[in-house]
């Protein structure tokens, strides 16, 4: 039979309709970037080798608009956040599920260029994308391709790492500048093509996670602050360990470009998400050697102590600013950034 047309064709009913087209678009497009020995079983499973030690999973759903943004798009945005998730726990992440939902009339360059980012990040991320599944809505029922993947990977650490771990004396590290992914997004929503420098931060963690594990063995907390930001999730972690947290405004990095399209559109970029970029809550002892394990990795250059953990006001978050003064960094109020990962 004729071959899928990736260059002028579109996503059609029937390639969701389990039968010959299904095929075609499965063999022909996901299957032929996605290549592993557990995929190419081409059951509606894979089957895994054992795996020794306990098991990390998390799965996340991806609806970002636009699909395509300088420094990545759905694709890498969907391998990278469940990888990262994943490596959260404190765990190397090793397989992937992937599940698309097409919207008719979807063009299959656009798939194929998506599907190709998820291939090459996948490999950069160390995992293999292993099993899947391709529904297809009709036409203005859907918003182009939404994703949903599974990540499954294998923990390292010695203890539970945990939002609920952090310690009073514990110090707070930030991998590198923070809102660069909500604002790349935004920017371009907003149509402000003033600011041209501006490039997602989306980058799979596995392999930091790993050298800060090593340099600083009994961190307590790691976390990615995706959605929320850096304020958002430090307030998550006040909360769920019972501690205080106070931040130094003058060593949290930010780029001036983010600030500057913080500013235009009455944004903080405390609450802009970040998609490669990872808080660790560790030992004050630990701390020095886990900032250095950060900076070796390509992507913490600008990795920093911001802040530390005490017993006072336990639950709050806050922050000593440029002038010196004190303020709160409350929860994120309201919607501030809807559709950016």
């Amino acid at each position: 039979g004729r071959r899928l047309d990736v260059l002028r064709g579109t996503v059609e009913m029937t390639h969701g309709s389990g039968g010959r087209a299904t095929a075609q678009l499965i063999g022909e497009l996901f299957a032929r970037h996605f290549t592993n020995e557990w995929l190419d079983q081409s059951h509606d499973g894979a089957v895994m080798p054992p795996i020794l030690r306990p098991v990390a999973v998390s799965c996340d759903a991806h609806v970002v608009k636009p699909l395509f943004f300088p420094g990545g798009d759905i694709g890498r945005l969907c391998v990278t956040g469940t990888v990262n998730d994943v490596a959260m726990c404190g765990a190397k992440p090793l397989y992937l599920s992937a599940a698309f939902i097409l919207e008719e009339g979807f063009p299959l360059a656009d798939l194929e260029r998506i599907v190709k980012s998820m291939a090459d990040t996948a490999r950069e991320a160390g995992v293999a994308i292993v099993t899947g599944d391709t529904k297809v809505v009709e036409k203005g029922h859907g918003d182009g391709v939404y994703i949903t993947t599974t990540g499954i990977g294998e923990r390292i650490a010695d203890h539970l790492i945990a939002g609920s771990a952090a310690r009073p004396g514990d110090k707070v590290l930030v991998s590198g500048s923070i809102g660069d992914h909500g604002m790349t997004v935004m920017s371009l929503r907003e149509d402000m093509s003033f600011i041209t420098s501006l490039q997602s931060d989306c980058a799979p963690l596995g392999e930091m996670v790993e050298r800060v594990l090593a340099a600083a063995p009994n961190a307590h907390v790691l976390r990615d602050p995706t959605r929320g930001g850096l304020g958002t999730t430090l307030n998550e972690i006040a909360a769920e360990s019972r501690v205080g947290i106070t931040l130094q405004e003058k060593a949290i990095p930010v780029k001036d470009e983010v600030r500057s399209a913080c500013e235009f559109l009455g944004l903080d970029p405390l609450y802009s998400a970040c998609e490669g970029r990872l808080i660790a809550i560790v030992p004050a002892d630990e701390a020095d050697a886990a900032l250095a394990a950060m900076k070796q990795d390509p992507h913490g250059a600008e990795a920093s102590i911001v802040g530390e953990v005490h017993a006072d006001a336990p639950g709050f978050v806050d922050m000593v600013t440029l002038m010196g003064g004190r303020r709160m960094v409350d929860w994120l109020t309201g919607e501030q950034l809807p559709r950016i990962c």
